[in-house]
């Protein structure tokens, strides 16, 4: 059979292209060699497919017959070998079990008066006619949010200093330069507290004492009517009556307040700087949000049409993940007339099917009526990765970013303080933006009842 098409540049450079400008790669890769391509991506050489058809084959078959879903090795540093991003096979599907009841259903209701409060309150803090950073009111925002929801705390002395080392440990990744070190094992050394491995694992030494402190804590004081997910984690049992142990709830805590916490202030920022980019854009949702009362049941609000367009289209253009978790054949496959053999590697690339024309005609526009028109399917739109991967947290990251854009929108005016284009960057494995937005706050449209959160969640 044919061989798969692709650079043949060395390895490293291919390498360091990919880490430093991922979507420039992706998509001369693409233009060059079409649906299938091979490229070195983060864990070296990789199948990279972006035709629907081949990824819905991909993330269907990832059951361990023809695909199995190795844990993917840059992230272990991170989150540690009991991430469910690290865990495989029967583990994963365990730990998964184990995790989905506090993300979804019914808890989304639970924690919609929370959201709202801490948007209010944090938005209501900064100054008229002053210029703000987007990224850095969503950041905000987003880390009260999942603290709260994850350990249902405000304003204790310990919930203040897991969010201080959590935010320096975040930072580690914030950048290009920074994030490399995560794909290149030979850079990890610590070298002592000045060198950048050596800062990092003091940092996560820090973080990791307070929150086995807190598990410790939790455990003595075992609330079962308490519903914030460090708890639940405590309480959960799987089908032989087995409990999570320290070291997989830590490493399961980190993934969630990583994960949960930067994507989401990643598609928030870009929601706002897209709004104010196209006036016609940002009119069409305020007359939606207008017919809203303020007491209005937040479910509603989550299905209003105009605003889930906004936040899908938001999504589309500039998706927070990239790609796919890596996929690796157990036996020889065929796929797109490629034989691909045992221990191949392949990616399907969120970007590159996010921007076909033939599924998103004049795909570089913002334009969220596309959502209105057609309903895509789990293989042409999926923000959120797909197949026993797809993300656990879909729902409450979904869930919160439209209820924390119709709070603002509907009781804050602002504006973008500088006209120049916002481009997209890397942000260690996710897709920023390579400034945080400049807004300016131009007053509130409506007196603002400015509550304290709760200090347990509902």
């Amino acid at each position: 059979m044919k061989s798969i098409p692709g650079p043949k540049t060395p390895t490293l450079f291919q390498k360091i292209q990919f880490i430093l400008n991922p979507l420039k790669t992706f998509e001369s890769n693409a233009k060059k060699y079409g649906d299938i391509f091979t490229m070195v991506a983060d864990i070296g050489k990789a199948v990279i497919v972006n035709n629907p058809k081949e990824l819905q084959q991909l993330l269907t078959k990832d059951d361990g017959n023809e695909y199995e879903v190795p844990g993917p090795k840059p992230l272990k540093p991170l989150f540690g070998g009991n991430s469910i991003f690290a865990l495989e096979g029967d583990r994963h599907r365990r730990e998964r079990k184990l995790l989905m009841p506090p993300l979804h259903g019914d808890r989304m209701r639970n924690y919609a008066e929370l959201i709202r409060n801490i948007t209010q309150e944090t938005a209501s803090k900064l100054v008229v006619g002053k210029i703000f950073i987007a990224r850095k009111l969503m950041e905000e925002i987003t880390m009260q949010v999942l603290l709260q929801v994850v350990f249902g705390l405000y304003d204790s002395p310990q919930l203040l200093e897991i969010r201080s080392m959590l935010t320096d440990w975040i930072q580690f990744t914030a950048d290009p330069l920074r994030a490399s070190i995560l794909f290149f094992p030979w850079l990890q050394k610590d070298l002592g507290p000045w060198s950048p491995w050596g800062k990092y694992q003091r940092q996560q030494q820090k973080l990791d004492e307070l929150l086995y402190a807190e598990i410790a804590t939790r455990r003595a004081q075992l609330d079962p009517n308490c519903t914030d997910i460090l708890t639940l984690m405590l309480l959960a049992q799987d089908e032989e009556g087995q409990g999570m142990t320290d070291q997989e709830i830590r490493d399961e805590l980190l993934t969630l307040l990583f994960s949960g916490h930067e994507t989401t202030a990643t598609g928030l920022t870009w929601a706002i700087y897209w709004l104010h980019r196209q006036p016609e854009v940002y009119q069409n949702l305020m007359q939606e949000l207008a017919t809203v009362e303020a007491d209005t049941d937040p479910m509603t609000i989550f299905r209003l049409p105009y605003l889930t367009a906004v936040c899908q289209e938001t999504l589309r253009i500039y998706p927070p993940v990239m790609s796919t978790f890596l996929r690796q054949t157990k036996k020889t496959v065929e796929l797109n007339g490629y034989q691909l053999e045992t221990g191949t590697n392949l990616h399907g690339s969120i970007y590159l099917t996010h921007h076909r024309e033939d599924l998103y005609p004049e795909p570089k526009k913002f334009k969220p009526e596309r959502f209105l028109e057609r309903q895509f399917s789990p293989y042409e739109y999926l923000p959120f990765g797909g197949g026993q991967r797809r993300c656990i947290g879909t729902a409450l990251a979904n869930f919160e970013m439209r209820l924390v854009l119709a709070t603002l929108l509907s009781n804050f005016e602002m504006e973008l303080a500088d006209n120049q284009p916002v481009k997209p960057q890397r942000r260690g494995f996710t897709l920023g933006t390579s400034t945080g937005v400049k807004m300016l706050m131009k007053g509130e449209y409506k007196q603002v009842e400015k509550k304290s959160p709760s200090v347990a969640v509902a």
